[in-house]
């Protein structure tokens, strides 16, 4: 199991000037922030990213949306993050998401719904690595 995850908050957060908001309650929820930086999306690296979904007929509306303005990709830890993560920003409809979950919170619909969050430990290392380097963690971290 791993104690990484990867969140992603996306245009519409940072459109809605929620940066602070959204981390605010991630830390909170006791998670520690390794890395985190502001980007603004390529069509390629978004569709790097979102690869797993090129065969999906949302792909193309996913990455018009991530393309669509800055977005923040924060690295964390904690132990049992990927679980612990997904219950704190809720499902990915926000109309289905628990009360009091960032997306129930923040989220208008499924498609701008704040944040992203790794869904495995597989994917959390993947993910991370798409955005950090090792030295970026590390030096970040004063390890």
């Amino acid at each position: 199991m791993s104690n990484r995850t990867l969140a992603i908050l996306k245009p519409d957060c940072v459109r809605k000037n929620l940066i602070g908001t959204v981390i605010k309650h991630i830390q909170d929820a006791s998670f520690k922030v390794l890395a985190l930086k502001m980007v603004k999306l390529t069509n390629d690296s978004a569709g790097g990213f979102y690869e797993i979904h090129k065969e999906r007929p949302f792909f193309n509306d996913l990455l018009a949306y991530m393309t669509s303005g800055p977005c923040v990709p924060i690295a964390l830890e904690k132990d049992n993050a990927v679980k612990d993560f997904r219950k704190l920003i809720g499902a990915t409809n926000p109309a289905n998401a628990e009360e009091g979950t960032i997306r129930k919170l923040y989220a208008e619909s499924i498609e701008q719904n704040i944040v992203h969050g790794s869904d495995s430990d597989e994917n959390a290392a993947i993910e991370i690595a798409h955005f950090f380097t090792r030295k970026e963690l590390l030096e970040n971290n004063g390890l």
